[in-house]
């Protein structure tokens, strides 16, 4: 044994003075027989700004402008190092927990690993490949969502793209609530890696922060020329901690019992296959799905559990998105025909997943899927919308939220899954034909979502028919549309009397003057959340109505409005007991002082006033 370890370490120095100078390898034979690593000389290290922003899940902005978008982090910091709420930076869609409560909100997917904590992501793309020494995020506002940085194999700038794409995790760790909103400079300790790159992935979890996180830079300090990862001191192995003994090899991992002669008998799988088929499976319910496959490969007995289609009926890959390929779902494939619910979000980009692939897999196993997940999935084609509408008759959830390079008329494939009752198609191309026909067939929808659909020309024809089709609507997404008027709002409120979330922010041809809101309020007594996010003619009497006419009121946002006293809003608190949120900042008629009045009256509300420095 000896003999074995002294020839490996030979063979180690040997390779090692191949790489680099006999001073090099010498002290590399120092550090490990000191055990230490070994200091050795590196490049200069080079400092990149991004350069581009490939993709990202979802934005606060509008795809019109630069305010508050993903596009921020490109370039040099615009704010920091100051603190507070700026349009120049980087803002994600949600955070806390409000979003999670909401009635449109889907249910988690079971066997989700509990490692697994993103909830948003950007990618962003730098000019010249390093291997990372640091990374350094510039947050200036709520900091402490950053749960996982990544690194790519791939040159997004290279006209020839790797065929095996790998993506590395530099860091990662829970997220937190920073005490402060003070901006900060993030830059946690990296593990170094085996490949340069100039592509990074930030993933954010925004669950524990009180308001928006903002980020405005990231940067990237890296060397050009590989490290040499110095040798450790090789640990001894003490001979006397293995053994051979025939009787202890038997024993390991068998569970065995007593026979009539008082000896033990092995039995192999002991007592384990005599308990009740349903309690197995059981127990293997709580593992994670790659455990799930390592189990299936131990025994016969486990196989057989292992790969009964009762544990695949929710299969959620998300957290698996940057190793899921073809092959994969190939092996998943016999495993899952009884799938009811299916989370492919985020996966398959950059060729992982193909067109062909994912239409394999629908058309096998996708006839008894009632969700399905599909955020940010850019392989999709209108081959496989259609491959979806032809085998998932029984659709009731389909989530395309960012699938922002999908052809326009792949939409109109969605009209024939007449089933649907929540549909997501925030930030796609999707135009006025293609929804005027998914709305005149899906007339059981209960949740829709046409955030920042730029695309679609005339929004009062869609909330008409809204009004006309969907009657049992619970909540509507109309996020950052341009060109909703009093007469649209006005038909789907008296239209759709069962709404309890509407969400109307930097909707700006909305006019309070027009009475919109206080119909609005007098049509919808269910009404749970309303988002007026940057309506300036927000008013009291507006406040007011809301207050008389919606008890069960949970959620409301009216930042930005001028109009707004702290009489009304005290009327709102004392009327809305159910009340959780209530954002006013920028309001100018609410300052500091107003908010810790009436947060003191009422400790059970989060009243949101954003700053700037």
């Amino acid at each position: 044994m000896l003999t074995l370890l002294s020839m490996f370490y030979y063979i180690c120095l040997r390779r090692r003075s191949r790489s680099g100078t006999r001073g090099e390898a010498l002290t590399s034979r120092r550090a490990v027989e000191s055990g230490q690593r070994a200091v050795l000389p590196v490049s200069v290290e080079v400092e990149q700004y991004a350069k581009e922003v490939l993709d990202f899940s979802s934005h606060y902005g509008s795809e019109n402008s630069m305010s508050y978008t993903m596009w921020n982090l490109a370039g040099v910091p615009n704010v920091y190092p100051s603190s507070g709420d700026f349009t120049q930076t980087a803002v994600f869609r949600a955070y806390g927990t409000w979003w999670e409560q909401c009635a449109s909100a889907p249910p988690p997917f079971r066997r989700t690993p509990k490692g697994f904590r993103s909830q948003d992501y950007i990618e962003l793309a730098f000019e010249e490949p390093v291997y990372p020494t640091a990374v350094e995020v510039l947050e200036t506002y709520y900091p402490g969502a950053i749960v996982q940085i990544l690194a790519c194999s791939l040159n997004p700038f290279s006209q020839n793209p790797p065929t095996d794409v790998r993506w590395e995790v530099l860091w990662s760790g829970e997220p937190t609530k920073v005490l402060t909103p003070q901006a900060r400079q993030f830059s946690p300790t990296i593990k170094q890696l085996s490949f340069p790159t100039n592509l990074l992935r930030l993933e954010v979890n925004s669950s524990l922060l009180e308001y928006y996180t903002e980020l405005d830079a990231v940067i990237l300090r890296g060397v050009k020329e590989r490290p040499i990862l110095a040798l450790y001191k090789m640990p001894v192995i003490d001979i006397s901690d293995l053994s051979d003994s025939e009787e202890e090899l038997s024993d390991v991992g068998g569970p065995f019992r007593q026979g009539g002669d008082g000896k033990h008998q092995n039995t192999g799988n002991g007592y384990f296959d005599r308990l009740p088929y349903e309690l197995i499976q059981l127990i293997l319910s709580h593992l994670t799905l790659p455990d799930l496959c390592r189990l299936a490969q131990s025994c016969k007995l486990l196989h057989q559990h292992c790969c009964d289609p009762l544990q695949y009926t929710q299969l959620s890959l998300q957290p698996y998105w940057a190793r899921l390929s073809d092959a994969s779902l190939g092996h998943l494939q016999s495993r899952c025909t009884l799938l009811q619910r299916l989370n492919l979000s985020w996966t398959g980009n950059r060729g992982a997943l193909t067109p062909t692939g994912f239409s394999s897999f629908m058309k096998a196993c996708g006839h008894s899927l009632v969700c399905l997940e599909l955020s940010c999935c850019h392989f999709l084609t209108e081959a496989c919308l259609e491959v979806v509408s032809q085998t998932c008759l029984g659709l009731q959830e389909l989530n395309l939220s960012s699938c922002d390079r999908l052809h326009p008329q792949a939409f109109t494939h969605i009209s024939k899954l007449t089933r649907l009752r929540r549909l997501v198609l925030y930030r796609t191309k999707i135009e006025q034909t293609a929804i005027l026909s998914i709305l005149t067939f899906c007339i059981e929808l209960r949740h829709l979502n046409l955030g920042s659909c730029v695309r679609i020309e005339d929004y009062d024809v869609v909330a008409s028919m809204l009004s006309a089709r969907c009657r049992s609507l619970c909540s509507v997404d109309l996020w950052r549309c341009r060109n909703l008027t009093e007469r649209g709002l006005a038909e789907l409120v008296s239209g759709c009397r069962m709404l309890e979330e509407l969400d109307l922010g930097w909707c700006p041809t909305l006019q309070s003057s027009s009475g919109c809101f206080q119909h609005l309020a007098r049509n919808l007594p269910r009404l749970r959340k309303l988002f007026l996010t940057a309506n300036r003619t927000v008013c009291d009497s507006d406040v007011e109505e809301l207050a008389a006419n919606c008890p069960a009121l949970q959620h409301l946002d009216i930042l930005g409005t001028r109009m707004v006293s702290a009489a009304s809003l005290k009327k709102l608190l004392q009327s809305c007991p159910q009340l959780l949120l209530l954002d006013v900042s920028f309001c100018s008629q609410i300052d500091t002082r107003v908010v810790q009045e009436l947060s003191a009256l009422f400790p059970n509300v989060a009243i949101k006033k954003s700053f700037t420095q």
